[in-house]
């Protein structure tokens, strides 16, 4: 059982809205999320579903949308810290790997002085020679050969693998406690996604820090993730331990995803297609099952009106009693082991 004192980011009741013409649209709405120390927290779901819309958030780096709720980390509101303390704590005690590095790299900095500007943000009394020194460990550290030669290169000269490493180093460049890494794979090659996957896991068991990791891939969720929370369409729809979403996962968007994913040890010849697409701001339906229209075989009536996130079992939260009823089309409803 986790214990209180190790709760490192606590997010209460977050909504993030953009302004489309005259009026704000929600895109992470009413979300509450704790992330523990030494604990990696896996969101996931669709593109479109405000995984990043919420790193974003947390990080303070939405210029034009309205925050409401709580994002306590340290005894600081995040959501409500001024622009100057926002800037002391983001790089200091939270880092993020973004998901496209070269957008993330400045074109025209050597990568020694891109990194060496991240350390001076917040340590000024380092003089220029440990900076360097500094700089080069962090590049031996996040397994860039040669960092030397390294240090002196601009970003369109390393490969995308070599720039997500110096991403990462730019990320823990100040030992965060919390650590925010959004899709960090996704344009990478297989190869190369297990080495950035295995520096993450690392820079977790080194440092003890807390890691919210975004991501679409369920393989990376099963080998990295402590905790999995289920995100669509703005909402989290399901949150439980690692074993729980895959051995036991009860809301209908989880079992659909998991149900899309091929299956080595099953002749099949379709995978599962989960109809429609996470719907546009202004078109979301504000009240009811929001992917409901997406499991059209379900009755209306078996979807509540204002579905709430429910605890099913210890440290496994729901959204809807729709679980207890949903089948796939393939199925006779009730079939599926967790339903009781």
């Amino acid at each position: 059982m986790i214990r209180l004192s190790e709760e490192l980011l606590n997010i209460k009741n977050l909504t993030t809205s953009f302004r489309i013409k005259d009026k704000y649209y929600p895109a992470v709405d009413d979300v509450s999320l704790v992330v523990n120390k030494n604990e990696l927290l896996a969101i996931v779901g669709e593109s479109g579903c405000g995984k990043s819309a919420l790193a974003f958030s947390i990080m303070g780096l939405h210029s034009r949308a309205k925050i409401e709720g709580n994002i306590q980390f340290k005894g600081h509101d995040l959501a409500n810290l001024s622009p100057d303390n926002l800037n002391k704590l983001r790089g200091q005690d939270v880092g993020m790997i973004f998901q496209d590095p070269l957008t993330a790299l400045n074109p025209l900095m050597i990568i020694g002085d891109q990194i060496g500007e991240t350390i001076f943000l917040h340590h000024k009394d380092i003089s220029k020679a440990e900076r360097k020194k500094r700089v080069i460990e962090l590049l031996n550290k996040v397994g860039i050969p040669r960092p030397e030669h390294t240090y002196e290169q601009y970003p369109h000269q390393l490969s995308g693998g070599m720039r997500q490493r110096v991403v990462i180093a730019m990320a823990i460049a100040n030992d965060p406690e919390l650590l925010i890494a959004d899709e960090p794979t996704t344009a990478l090659d297989v190869s190369i996604q297990s080495q950035i996957l295995d520096l993450i896991k690392k820079l977790k068991e080194d440092t003890n820090a807390g890691i919210i990791l975004i991501t679409h891939d369920l393989g990376v969720v099963a080998e990295m993730a402590d905790r999995v929370a289920v995100m669509y369409a703005g909402q989290i729809v399901e949150i439980a331990d690692v074993y729980t979403i895959f051995e036991n996962p009860l809301h209908p968007y989880t079992r659909s995803l998991l149900n899309s994913v091929p299956n080595t040890n099953e002749a099949q010849s379709e995978l599962h297609v989960i109809q429609g697409i996470v719907p546009t701001l202004q078109k979301l339906p504000r009240t009811g099952c929001r992917f409901s229209a997406r499991i059209p075989w379900m009755d209306a009536k078996e979807h509540e009106e204002h579905p709430e996130l429910r605890e099913v079992s210890p440290g496994h939260f729901v959204r809807c009693t729709c679980y207890k009823h949903f089948h796939f089309p393939d199925e006779i409803e009730g079939e599926h082991h967790g339903i009781s």
